[in-house]
């Protein structure tokens, strides 16, 4: 998992340095940062259900050695375009990963153990979002951006040769004999690319982005009649019936959405106008992951005494504050620490949202869709990782010509005239604004939570036949 992580966050801070060097396009570099995203949050749905059929520990080690591979190939990679391919089998191995992890410590630990396997889980994941941009800037400052995917590799492999021995063979749930629902795999994936295609500028044909808008809106009609005809779909949309449900989901999703690339906006900036080498780009994000902990461990008290709309609309609202904070700091050439005092809130709204949403939803979802809930809160808040970034991808380059993009990706203060150095800062400041605004409309979503902890929903279970005919006689 911390690969994954890293592989993922670690980029933000190496971009400027690898677009330079590998004289990437700005719509190479977007790739580059976008494939892997693209792939793993198509494929999250897609890999959970093949671990249904397959086995879960078949698919999981699968996933990693096919990620191993593909950071070999991100580390010699001649070209742009060689590194974007890799990238998305990065992005095929990752996902593999992420979808079955959870599921095996399910499978693997007894029920008495289990919530400490979760707990230490989750602490991993916060301990990779924490290192990943310190990992990549430290890794790129001493070895070039190369040295970012050897140390991903490093750690892959330690992780491959831990999973060969730790998983037992027998682990990996019982294998479903429903059906793979491949046209459901393929228009989901399709339309989460055609979604990022039109969020992404094209220098050569303008209309190209409207083309994909298009086609995204009847992918997804399309995807949603084909999903409520399948005996056994990929999406489960019966989910969204309930609207307490559909309020989490969304609530999730504006949250990614508005939070993620706040760390890529940082990264442009203190590289590309003030010259920052990417270790320090790289520690200058870690408030964000340190607020997500420190606040995730307060908000497991909080939220069995203070209502959980309230307790997430406060975390929405401490979003919304840092995000808009950065966009101001970034206009007004603001100080390093007051910066970090923005981030810092970010990371802790994230961290108040967390607990009571998750709480919420499982606790309103029966216990034998809880799984399937979760699928889905996982893949929505990637979508939302996904829609950050190519949100802010997408108005970096208003107004800016080639040249003013390949310095703006590339992290050249010097290739800049102050016209476009303005501009810069101007589109960096708008995409702030436009994912405050995302944060902004979750606080009302937040606000529409239950007033108080749902009751568990009792699970669904068989009746034995023995009492059955106990009954009977």
């Amino acid at each position: 998992m911390i690969a994954v992580f890293v592989a993922m966050s670690g980029l933000t801070v190496a971009l400027p340095t690898l677009s330079r060097e590998l004289g990437a396009t700005p719509a190479q570099s977007t790739w580059i940062l976008l494939g892997y995203m693209v792939v793993t949050t198509a494929l999250i749905l897609v890999f959970g259900r093949l671990a249904d059929i397959v086995g879960r520990r078949p698919l999981y080690l699968s996933g990693l050695i096919v990620f191993t591979l593909a950071s070999t190939l991100c580390i010699v990679s001649p070209s742009a375009e060689f590194l974007i391919v890799a990238r998305v089998l990065q992005g095929i191995g990752a996902a593999a990963v992420v979808t079955n992890n959870t599921a095996l410590l399910t499978d693997t630990f007894p029920p008495h153990l289990l919530s400490r396997a979760l707990g230490w889980n989750a602490t991993v994941a916060a301990i990779g979002q924490i290192i990943g941009p310190v990992v990549g800037g430290a890794a790129t400052a001493l070895f070039g951006w190369r040295g970012l995917f050897a140390a991903v590799l490093g750690i892959a492999l330690i992780a491959t040769a831990a999973s060969l021995l730790v998983i037992p063979r027998r682990v990996g749930g019982i294998r479903s004999r429903e059906p793979f629902d491949l046209a459901g795999a393929i228009l989901a994936t399709t339309l989460l690319t055609a979604v990022v295609l039109a969020l992404t500028p094209s220098s050569s044909a303008a209309w190209l982005p409207w083309c994909f808008g298009a086609m995204s809106l009847v992918v997804g009609v399309l995807l949603i009649v084909v999903q409520r005809r399948r005996a056994h779909p990929l999406i489960d949309l019966s989910l969204f019936a309930d609207r307490g449900i559909s309020l989490v989901l969304l609530a999730g999703l504006l949250t990614a959405t508005a939070t993620y690339a706040v760390a890529l906006i940082i990264s442009l900036y203190v590289q590309a106008v003030d010259g920052t080498s990417p270790f320090v780009a790289g520690l200058l994000v870690t408030p964000v992951a340190a607020g997500t902990v420190i606040a995730a461990s307060a908000a497991g008290w909080l939220v069995i005494r203070i209502a959980p709309r309230t307790l997430a609309a406060t975390g929405m609202a401490l979003n919304t504050v840092g995000v808009l904070g950065v966009a101001v700091v970034l206009s007004a050439d603001g100080s390093l620490p007051v910066t970090a005092l923005f981030l810092f809130l970010i990371g802790t709204g994230i961290g108040l949202f967390m607990t009571p949403s998750t709480s919420v939803l499982m606790l309103t979802v029966p216990a034998q869709r809880r799984g399937i809930a979760n699928g889905m809160r996982s893949t929505l808040q990637n979508v939302g990782n996904l829609l950050s970034t190519a949100i802010v991808v997408a108005i970096i380059p208003i107004g800016l010509g080639a040249a003013a993009q390949q310095a703006a990706y590339g992290g050249s203060p010097a290739a800049f005239d102050d016209a476009d150095l303005s501009r810069f800062v101007d589109n960096l400041q708008l995409a702030g604004v436009v994912l405050g605004a995302m944060s902004a409309a979750g606080i009302a979503v937040c606000l529409s939570f239950p007033r108080r902890m749902p009751t568990p929903e009792a699970e669904v279970r068989p009746v034995p036949e023995y009492a059955t005919t106990k009954e009977s006689a």
